[in-house]
């Protein structure tokens, strides 16, 4: 039987590579220097496009594989795929929810340690020999006990809150509505109500047209010098120059951010910041969790041409 045509976006680990080809006869749209040519020569066979999160599926992609059944993406973000355009079309959609929940949230708390405790220098301090020659390294801030507030309060968002309860901290959170499973927490429908009664803001939701720089100016200003602000969502979620500018200003103590507009080319005003933070969208960036995210791409694709139930459908 002939092997299905699959269009890969974007490369995936060696462990995923083999079996989508031993499966499928795919098409490496990133290794492709013409790109558009590329897509007319090969999309009229294509019936799967295998994506990350952060690459998604465009409409010009999208109708240029008239074969086209389901766009499976390699993470939890879909909104750099066209749903519209799928929908126009009857294209099925998929992501790979839970299995990276836990590792997101663990990178999002480490972040905040890192950043409050000033890791990233002290480490320096150690080694450049400031504290042979200079003594203690500077005095910076404690975590346990102090105001967490939570921008959306999903499958991630609530794992961060569990994680932050262990350091006895006082947890507040925003959400299209209170959420039942959040005992103990405040509900704060207003994102600068959270931001003023806020230490640390952890940013956790679903990016889309509605949530786009939901962290704005007034968000930013709300938080104030002696905030931090921490993005394990999508870049679009935060208002980048406001940012910047308060960052740059001081009129926001600090950010910890693993995701960024344009990334991997951010924002050059970042580099010059002593005051944030930089990681390299690696939240779900374990060994167990990226296997794990590869074997449901694959089944979902799978279930699609058996004809079965999709096991993370979106679309």
């Amino acid at each position: 039987m002939e092997k299905p045509d699959i269009l890969q976006v974007g490369p995936y680990p060696d462990w995923d590579e083999g079996p989508l080809n031993e499966a499928y006869r795919t098409h490496r749209y990133f290794e492709a220097v013409d790109k558009a040519a590329f897509l007319a020569q090969v999309g009229p066979s294509v019936r799967a496009i295998a994506t990350r999160g952060e690459l998604g599926a465009n409409r010009a992609m999208i109708e240029a594989c008239p074969k086209l059944e389901i766009v499976a993406v390699y993470g939890v973000g879909y909104d750099a795929v066209d749903l519209d355009a799928c929908r126009e079309r009857g294209i099925r959609v998929t992501n790979t929810p839970d299995v990276l929940t836990n590792d997101v949230a663990d990178l999002g708390v480490a972040m905040m340690l890192c950043q409050s405790r000033g890791m990233i220098g002290a480490e320096g301090w150690v080694r450049n020999g400031d504290w042979a020659a200079k003594g203690l390294y500077p005095l910076k801030r404690r975590v346990w006990g102090r105001r967490a507030g939570i921008v959306g309060l999903g499958r991630i968002g609530f794992e961060v809150a569990k994680r932050l309860q262990g350091f006895g901290m006082q947890i507040a959170y925003s959400d299209v509505g209170p959420k039942s499973y959040a005992a103990g927490m405040e509900y704060v429908a207003d994102a600068v109500a959270l931001a003023e009664r806020s230490d640390f803001l952890f940013v956790t939701l679903a990016a889309s047209a509605a949530t786009r720089h939901i962290i704005n100016r007034d968000v930013i200003a709300a938080l104030g010098p002696d905030g931090m602000l921490i993005n394990i969502s999508r870049a679009s979620n935060i208002d980048e120059e406001a940012l910047l500018d308060a960052l740059e200003a001081k009129t926001l103590g600090s950010a910890a951010l693993d995701v960024f507009e344009g990334e991997p080319k951010l924002n050059p005003r970042f580099l010059a910041l002593d005051n944030v933070l930089l990681q390299p969208h690696h939240a779900s960036g374990t060994i167990e969790t990226r296997k794990a995210m590869g074997q449901l791409v694959r089944d979902n694709i799978a279930a699609q041409f058996a004809g079965q139930p999709l096991p993370t459908p979106v679309l």
